[in-house]
C-alpha cells in the first residue's frame, strides 16, 4: 500500500518499448496456428490508454496484418516481448487483469522435472504473448483476440530450491521475510515453490493464459493458491492517470522511473550480482492486503487524507502543489500543527525516510465476494520488485509496523518471495541458466 513509488501513467500509444528500452517492430514468430488467430490482426486507430506501471519500459510490437478487412482495436493488438534482458511483466505497463499463481513441485518431482516444466511453460508463454494459439490442445479461449499485452513472468520460491538439490543456488536475499505485527497471514495462500504472474488487458486472453499454465504443469506440479485481479481498463479516462485502488487513493504517486539513473540498481539484479543465475533478474514480494472499507468508508474525507496525506481527488500532498509536487514534511498550519501527519502513509514510506529504500509497485486490485456480515472480500494484490528485498521492501514494511496510521484499515492475509530471473535468450527457457548451469 505504499505511496513509496510513483504508479505507472496510462499510456496513450499502441507501439511501445521494449525491455532492453529499443523500440520493436518484428513481427512475432508462428505457423499455421500462430495464423489462424493472427490473422485478425490489422491496423488499428487511435490508440487507447492503458494503466502503466512504471512508465513504458517494457516491449511492445505491432504486429503485421495478413488480412486486413478485420482489423482489432490498439489495445487487442498490443504484444510484449518475451524474450529479453528482463522478464516481461516488471516494467511492462500495468494491465486490466491480473492473476498470480504459485505451485508446488509433485512429490518425487526434482531438478530434471522442474526443468522440463519451466521449458513447457517458456514455450506456451512465447506464443500466447505473440498471440499465438497454445503449441498443443488449445482452448480457443482467446480466439479472435490478438495478444492484449499480455505478459507472463515466471519465479521461484524459497522452498524450490531444497526441492531442487540446488541449495546452494539459493540466493541469500531470498531468506524468509521476518514477522511482522501487522501480519495476519494464511499460510495455504503464501508462498510456494513457483509463481507465475499474469497480465492481460483482456480477461479472457489472462484467463486463457491462466489455464494453459496450469495445464502445461501436468504431474510435475500442482497449485498451490491463486488470486485474481483487475485494475482500471485501458481507454477508461480521456487523460493518463495514476492509478486509484479501492479506498479510492491515488496509488503510487511515486514509483521509480526507468529515466531515473539509479532505476536498475534500485530494481534489478546486476550482470555481475551473485548468484550469477540471478543476474538482470529482480526479486518479488507479493502481499494480499486486505482493505477494511467497511471501517475506511466511514471516515470523512479530510480525514482519509491525513490517514494519506495526500489529497483524495488530486493525489497531491497535503502540504500544497500538484500530484508530483515534493512533499513539504516540516510545513505547519495556523495552530502549529504538521500539515503532514507523524504517522501519515505518504509520509512514512517516502525513501528518504527509509535509508533510501525503493520499490517499483506493480499491484492489482481484488475482490472475493463478500463475508457472512456483508463486509467485502477487497483489496490489494501488492506485487513490488527490488534488488534485494533486505534493502527494499523489509525496511519499509518495519517503518509502517511501527505506526502507519493506514495500519488499522487493512490486514495482510498471505505473503510470498521469489527470485525472479533475468529474461530468457532466443533459443531459452527461463530459469535455464540455475537448472542446467
Amino acid at each position: 500500500m505504499a505511496d513509496q513509488s510513483r504508479a505507472s501513467a496510462e499510456q496513450g500509444t499502441a507501439a511501445r518499448r521494449d525491455t532492453a528500452g529499443e523500440p520493436s517492430r518484428s513481427a512475432p514468430p508462428g505457423g499455421r496456428a500462430a495464423l489462424s488467430r493472427r490473422r485478425l490482426l490489422g491496423t488499428a486507430g487511435a490508440g487507447g490508454l492503458a494503466l502503466g506501471a512504471a512508465g513504458g519500459a517494457a516491449g511492445y510490437a505491432v504486429a503485421p496484418a495478413p488480412d486486413r478487412s478485420t482489423p482489432l482495436t490498439s489495445l487487442g493488438m498490443n504484444t510484449v516481448m518475451f524474450h529479453g534482458k528482463h522478464q516481461s511483466g516488471i516494467t511492462t505497463p500495468l494491465q486490466a487483469r491480473g492473476h498470480l499463481v504459485a505451485f508446488d513441485l509433485a512429490p518425487g518431482a526434482g531438478r530434471k522435472e522442474a526443468a522440463a516444466l519451466l521449458r513447457r511453460w517458456s514455450t506456451t508463454a512465447r506464443r500466447l504473448m505473440a498471440g499465438e494459439a497454445a503449441a498443443h490442445d488449445d482452448t480457443d479461449v482467446a480466439r479472435d483476440a490478438g495478444p492484449s499485452s499480455l505478459t507472463v513472468t515466471f519465479g521461484f520460491g524459497h522452498s524450490f530450491f531444497a526441492r531442487t538439490g540446488l541449495e546452494k543456488q539459493r540466493p541469500v536475499a531470498l531468506d524468509p521475510l521476518p514477522d511482522f505485527s501487522s501480519d495476519r497471514l494464511d499460510k495455504a495462500r503464501s508462498d510456494g515453490d513457483l509463481w507465475v504472474q499474469i497480465g492481460a488487458d483482456d480477461a479472457l486472453v489472462a484467463f486463457h493464459a491462466l489455464r494453459a499454465v496450469q495445464k502445461d504443469a501436468g504431474g510435475a506440479a500442482r497449485v498451490r493458491w491463486q488470486m485474481n485481479g483487475f485494475n482500471r481498463s485501458p481507454g477508461a479516462t480521456s487523460r493518463p492517470l495514476t492509478a486509484r485502488n479501492l479506498m479510492g487513493q491515488i496509488d503510487g504517486t511515486r514509483n521509480p522511473k526507468p529515466s531515473e539513473p539509479d532505476f536498475d540498481r534500485r530494481v534489478f539484479v546486476p550482470a555481475a550480482g551473485d548468484p550469477a543465475w540471478m543476474a538482470n533478474g529482480s526479486y518479488a514480494v507479493v502481499r494480499r492486503i486486505r482493505m477494511l472499507l467497511d471501517d475506511w468508508e466511514k471516515l470523512s474525507v479530510a480525514a482519509q487524507e491525513d490517514v494519506i496525506g495526500r489529497k483524495k481527488t488530486t493525489g497531491a500532498p497535503l502540504s500544497g502543489g500538484s500530484e508530483t509536487t515534493p512533499m513539504d514534511l516540516d510545513k505547519t498550519d495556523a495552530a502549529g500543527d504538521l500539515v503532514v501527519p507523524l504517522n501519515a502513509h505518504a509520509r512514512i514510506t517516502r525513501p528518504d525516510q527509509n535509508g533510501g529504500a525503493a520499490l517499483l509497485r506493480r499491484p492489482f486490485s481484488f475482490h472475493d465476494g463478500f463475508g457472512p456480515d456483508g463486509a467485502p472480500d477487497a483489496g490489494l494484490l501488492f506485487v513490488c520488485w527490488q534488488a534485494d528485498p533486505l534493502r527494499g521492501f523489509v525496511p519499509v514494511q518495519r517503518k509502517l509496523d511501527r505506526g502507519d496510521a493506514l495500519s488499522s484499515f487493512i490486514r495482510h492475509e498471505a505473503s510470498g518471495l521469489f527470485a525472479v530471473p533475468g529474461g530468457a535468450a532466443p533459443g531459452e527457457y527461463v530459469g535455464q541458466r540455475l537448472l542446467e548451469g
